[in-house]
């Protein structure tokens, strides 16, 4: 179930967060639950990070922050993350299915996100939802334990009637 994310959720975001298997794809490098607060706190003050929840429990999490001006009708997906303990439950498929409803609800006509083009098991999971990968930024990503430098795609998914992979 999706609901804004509130401080009482940042013990549980940051085990996600900080998780091995999530933080190589997310913005920061690991860090201590001290220096993880003000980007919680940046987090919340957006007012568009949302915790996903089963059984009482966050289990995943997405920030969905909406383009001014001529591109309103833009949305960019980003801080998607699901618990490890809980990937291959279907509960990536039912945040995301959710949030693009909404956004769809709310007349958003175009989501996109940025995936690093080193993890295929992300790609093939945007691209069963419909996402197109629309470009490449080439060397856009930097982990401070490789030496080397990782693309990053820009996926696209077009929010009509039709859109595979995505109910109405």
């Amino acid at each position: 179930m999706r609901r804004l994310a509130t401080l009482a959720d940042r013990d549980a975001v940051f085990a996600i967060y900080s998780h091995p298997e999530v933080t190589p794809y997310l913005t920061y490098e690991p860090m201590t639950f001290e220096a993880f607060g003000p980007i919680y706190d940046e987090l919340l003050a957006s007012g568009n990070f949302h915790v996903w929840t089963v059984d009482g429990e966050v289990a995943g999490f997405y920030r969905s922050t909406r383009y001014p001006g001529r591109v309103s009708h833009v949305v960019l997906l980003g801080t998607v993350a699901i618990d490890p303990r809980r990937h291959g439950q279907g509960i990536a498929g039912a945040m995301l299915q959710d949030a693009i409803a909404r956004l769809r609800a709310e007349g958003v006509r175009r989501v996109e996100l940025y995936a690093e083009a080193d993890n295929p098991r992300a790609l093939r999971f945007y691209a069963k939802l419909g996402f197109v990968h629309e470009g490449t930024l080439r060397q856009f990503y930097k982990r401070a334990d490789q030496a080397h430098y990782v693309d990053e795609w820009v996926m696209g998914l077009l929010l009509t009637d039709d859109t595979p992979g995505v109910q109405p």
